[in-house]
């Protein structure tokens, strides 16, 4: 069975991750035991909340060292909502903050592309078109629906790190990608079908890559 660990930072939504890896054949962990990290077959970075506060909470446990050590023996990475955010080079949110630099680019405001007449924080439901092929999005079409809750959003460095975009009065980054590193801005355990079916594709990726 494909192990996939849940890095365990304290932040945000770690055991509804757990669950749905569960769900879709998994076997899930959360932990911030290195050599428990060390040994999974794929990790999912979660988070809610500050963009800096996470990060001290990942320094202080040593958890940005071992995703860094694991990111670079190729092994998947799925970093969820503000775990997609972390994995970028920097934040500018409460005076900014630098993050684990897995993809170039920086995170900003959502007002910074979001028309001025929408709410912010972004909550509910929002379309995601997707720009190209990967094995995350197989079988979802070219487009699906999924849970966004978020005030800030990636703005990478590399268009081509793009896989999928949503429109909140402009459109941002929703789904990014290189190599074995891959984000979701949205929750996918809090998605249905759309999200459980790209959580059931991360454990494939993480299970080809294994054997």
């Amino acid at each position: 069975m494909t192990t996939i660990a849940v890095v365990d930072h304290g932040m945000g939504n770690r055991r509804s991750v757990e669950k749905a890896l569960e769900r879709v054949g998994a076997r899930a962990l959360v932990t911030s035991d290195h050599d428990a990290l060390r040994a999974a077959d794929g990790l999912v970075v979660p988070g809610v909340g500050a963009f800096a506060a996470a990060m001290r909470a990942m320094r202080e446990r040593g958890l940005d060292e071992v995703v860094l050590e694991r990111a670079a023996q190729r092994t998947p990475v799925l970093g969820v909502c503000l775990g997609m955010q972390l994995l970028f080079d920097s934040s500018t949110e409460l005076g900014g903050d630098s993050g684990l630099g897995l993809l170039p680019g920086e995170v900003v405001a959502l007002r910074e592309v979001a028309a001025a007449a929408q709410k912010v924080p972004h909550i509910g439901w929002n379309e995601v078109a997707f720009a190209r092929a990967s094995p995350l999005l197989d079988g979802l079409g070219e487009r699906a629906a999924f849970y966004h809750v978020h005030s800030f959003v990636a703005r990478p460095a590399d268009e081509g790190d793009v896989l999928g975009r949503g429109d909140y009065g402009g459109p941002f980054a929703s789904i990014v990608a290189r190599g074995e590193v891959f984000g979701v801005q949205f929750h996918p355990e809090k998605s249905s079908t759309a999200g459980l079916a790209l959580l059931a594709n991360f454990t494939r990726v993480c299970a080809s890559v294994r054997a």
